[in-house]
């Protein structure tokens, strides 16, 4: 397997992405234009071959005018995408049938196939059928010593439904060929707080308890279930979004520093601080953890219905909103509370990253009452780049004015060009045989162990039903509650 420390801009090696879904609509909407763009940067090699599966009852060139369709506002020229159609092929079957998948080998070169190639099946279709379709992909001969599978979330719905997902897909493909996908690590902000912490002399030593008085992380969208609606009701806020997304943004805000990054030294950092997270009970319902649903609303000036008007369903106890404190129990987060926000129909769409540091400890500037803390804001969405909010002079005679300025970073506008999709990133670490931005099985398992508590006592029966906030607002006022009776309050990007 390639070394995860080959250079970005090593020749691109040949390589068979197999996606089993191939119609569906993260292939659709994410997967196929991130491989488009890959082509389009010359980060796939001039034979390497896109396979779409599915159940769609297409062939390949109906396939292909799908496609072309689908990717028709992707920007890149017309011969880029011609050329990109010319690698893709598809066939439609059965998953669960052994015999369907004898017509998958002459598209990957038949017997007579160079076993040399890496052959990456990304899974695109439900966790339950992960472990099946994987023992058809080893009966059917495909599974090659350069082969890898890549796993989308949530892994299962607990933790020993993760447990049994793993145990299935394990048979098949040793650890270091599974690669288990949050894209939001493959976002360049994301990457980038990486090397803001430990590639700057100021700031990590700044990065601790004495300095830092607390962080947030919030996930917020405006929009609703939409065509999602029947898995995310039998999913929630919980598993879709914490025990994945919001935990490893966690983990990259609180780790120590490894020794130097490689596939392995950052995964055992971030389980390190899972493993560190103060357990949570049925006690926190109410107390540390808000749990909301959206209902009727105004959302950019539009009308939209309530969650159980999408779902259909009006006893639907389904989260769409969680707000929590939770607690890093280590030497260096001791006493930091890390506030984790995430909920659909809020009145902005924005991912972020908040450090808020310590006030000063003396009041040198007499007339100016306390200073605004110091805050570095990491934003992931709509917009990726970073701002330190510090306190400084207003310009000017007549004394000592003091206000807030920031030093803004915007990726787009200091690196120029279009910034990378996040798949685009991670499938070309696929490929590489880079693991670094994947989760390991126990950094999984470990969040379920953490999350489960949670999830059983909010299940249990007699529980009440989800706090009500409108649609285009910032979720329930007990969210607000939770953090103003910390002293603290919510950051609103929009007033930065």
């Amino acid at each position: 397997m390639q070394d995860p420390t080959t250079p970005i801009s090593a020749p691109p090696r040949p390589c068979d992405f197999v996606v089993i879904g191939g119609t569906g609509d993260l292939a659709v909407r994410k997967l196929l234009p991130a491989l488009l763009h890959c082509d389009d940067d010359d980060r796939l090699s001039p034979d390497s071959r896109v396979v779409g599966l599915s159940l769609a009852g297409l062939d390949t060139a109906a396939y292909r005018a799908k496609v072309r369709g689908e990717l028709a506002d992707v920007d890149v020229p017309d011969s880029t995408l011609d050329r990109f159609l010319e690698r893709v092929s598809y066939a439609s079957l059965d998953f669960q049938d052994p015999a369907g998948w004898e017509v998958v080998r002459p598209m990957l070169g038949g017997d007579d196939g160079d076993d040399s190639r890496v052959r990456v099946f990304y899974l695109a279709i439900a966790p339950a059928l992960f472990g099946p379709v994987c023992r058809r992909l080893r009966e059917a001969g495909l599974v090659t010593a350069d082969s890898r599978v890549v796993l989308e979330k949530p892994i299962g719905s607990d933790l020993a439904s993760s447990q049994d997902i793993n145990d299935a897909v394990g048979e098949v493909f040793d650890e270091q060929q599974i690669f288990r996908i949050d894209h939001y690590l493959g976002k360049e902000s994301v990457q980038n707080l990486l090397v803001t912490r430990f590639g700057n002399t100021f700031l990590e030593p700044l990065w601790n308890s004495t300095w830092i008085d607390h962080v947030q992380i919030t996930v917020a969208e405006t929009l609703g279930v939409g065509a999602r609606a029947g898995y995310y009701d039998s999913a929630g806020a919980l598993r879709d979004m914490v025990q994945n997304h919001l935990l490893q943004l966690l983990c990259l805000v609180a780790m120590e520093p490894p020794t130097y990054v490689d596939r392995e030294t950052v995964r055992d950092e971030k389980l390190k601080v899972l493993q560190a997270l103060r357990p949570l009970d049925e006690g926190d319902l109410g107390g540390s953890v808000v749990i909301g649903q959206y209902a009727a609303g105004l959302v950019d000036g539009q009308a939209v219905p309530s969650y159980l008007t999408e779902v259909d369903d009006p006893s639907s106890r389904t989260e769409t909103f969680v707000a929590m404190k939770a607690h890093v129990d280590n030497w260096r987060w001791a006493g930091v509370p890390f506030y984790l926000r995430t909920g659909k129909r809020m009145d902005r769409g924005c991912s972020e990253i908040v450090i808020t540091f310590k006030p000063v400890p003396h009041r040198m500037f007499p007339g100016n009452g306390d200073p605004e803390p110091n805050r570095l804001v990491i934003q992931l969405q709509p917009e990726e780049g970073m701002k330190l909010h510090i306190t400084t002079k207003e310009p000017g005679p007549g004394g000592m004015r003091l206000r807030r300025a920031s030093l803004d970073l915007s990726y787009a506008e200091s690196y120029g060009g279009r910034l990378p999709l996040a798949y685009e990133r991670l499938l070309t670490d696929v490929v590489r045989g880079s693991t670094t931005l994947f989760m390991r099985r126990d950094e999984v398992e470990a969040a379920w162990t953490w999350l489960e508590p949670l999830l059983t006592a909010w299940q249990s029966p007699g529980r009440t039903r989800p706090k009500s906030y409108p649609a285009g607002t910032p979720g329930p006022i007990a969210a607000t509650t939770l953090i103003e009776r910390d002293g603290r309050a919510w950051h609103e990007s929009a007033t930065s």
